[in-house]
Formats: structure tokens, C-alpha cells, sequence
């Protein structure tokens, strides 16, 4: 498997480590921001990390039978993931500001589903993929993701396993308890929540 200074080495290389000022999609504030897009430009070098992640999903869980990603930042993973596993994958997409299966894609009633995306912080769209899971009757095995950069503060997944490439502790703030350092830089927000 991929170490965590190789790994690193790649989102360097690949530009998909960011710092400035910026909005994450759950709303927090951070000087860091993980582009995986950036990444998957680069497949020959993504291919490394998304390899990696299959390995340690294939050895935590046995017999999944869907993967679901969230779009759009997880369907690009969560494609690759499927790919290495052999496994169908599906994503839902926003509609109405809520995630909804389109396109005929289906959960089959017990299906055991792996929901994969690339990044999570507070794993509010994991969440929002976990009730769809949960309306069709499927059965959650858990959660996957490339940069796992959630903290006990700000994860909404309880008891639930998050199998990540990367974990990175970076930190996030609220937008009234901004540290100053932050207040002075100009914001932007990349995510793709604010298509």
C-alpha cells in the first residue's frame, strides 16, 4: 500500500493540495483544501492512490455488493473503486438541493453498499447517501474515501468506519470563530456543492 509521505508526494506533485482561504461544501472555513479533481487529471499518478484504497477496502470489508458515490466528487472514486473490485457502482445527484438516484440506477433490497467518495469532513453527503441506502432497504457496510479530514468536532458519521487513503488533520473553523491569520485572506469555494 501506498505510505502516507508517498501519498502526499502525489497530491503535491498533481496540485490537489491547496492553501489560501477557503469554504468547504459543509460550510467550514479552512486554510487547506484537498482539489481532488487535480488528482484525477492525472490517472497515471491517481491510479496509485486509488489502488491503495482498493487493497485497504478489500481487507475491511467482504461481500459488498454496490458501491454508491455521491456526484459530484465521488463519482470519478467511487468508478475507479468499482473497477478494482469488481463491483457495480452507482452515484446519486442532487436534485432540489437532495441526493436522489437518477438515470435507472437502482439499490437492490438488502444490497450491502460501500459508499465511497473523495474527500470527507463532516460526512454530511456519506449521510445523505446512507438514506438513500436506507429508503431501498439496502444494508450500509460503511464508509470510503481517498482524504479522510474529519475531526471528532466536526464528523456527523457515529459509529461508522471510515476507510480513507489519507487521513490529514487540518483544521476548520466556523465562519464567527475565524482565527485572524484567516480573516485576512481573500475566501474562495471550490467545492462542487455550489454549482
Amino acid at each position: 500500500m501506498l505510505s502516507l509521505k508517498n501519498s502526499l508526494a502525489v497530491l503535491r506533485k498533481t496540485n490537489a493540495l491547496l492553501e489560501g482561504h477557503f469554504v468547504l461544501s459543509s460550510g467550514l472555513h479552512s486554510s487547506k483544501y484537498i482539489q481532488c479533481a487535480k488528482l484525477l487529471s492525472y490517472p497515471h499518478l491517481s491510479k496509485k492512490i486509488c489502488f491503495s484504497l482498493s487493497r485497504k477496502i478489500k481487507k475491511q470489508f467482504k461481500n459488498i455488493d454496490l458501491i454508491l458515490s455521491p456526484a459530484i466528487g465521488g463519482i470519478i472514486i467511487g468508478y475507479e473503486i468499482g473497477r478494482l473490485l469488481n463491483k457495480e457502482t452507482i452515484f446519486c445527484e442532487r436534485v432540489k438541493k437532495k441526493f436522489k438516484l437518477r438515470r435507472g440506477f437502482k439499490i437492490k433490497k438488502n444490497a450491502k453498499v460501500l459508499i465511497v467518495e473523495d474527500v470527507i469532513t463532516t460526512g454530511k453527503s456519506s449521510l445523505e447517501c446512507a438514506k438513500i441506502v436506507k429508503k431501498s432497504k439496502g444494508k450500509i457496510l460503511g464508509f470510503a474515501c481517498l482524504i479522510d479530514r474529519s475531526s471528532v468536532n466536526n464528523i456527523k458519521i457515529k459509529n461508522k468506519k471510515i476507510i480513507s487513503q489519507l487521513k490529514l488533520s487540518v483544521s476548520t473553523f466556523k465562519k464567527n470563530k475565524l482565527p485572524n491569520f484567516l480573516k485576512k485572506i481573500p475566501i474562495k469555494s471550490p467545492g462542487s456543492r455550489r454549482l
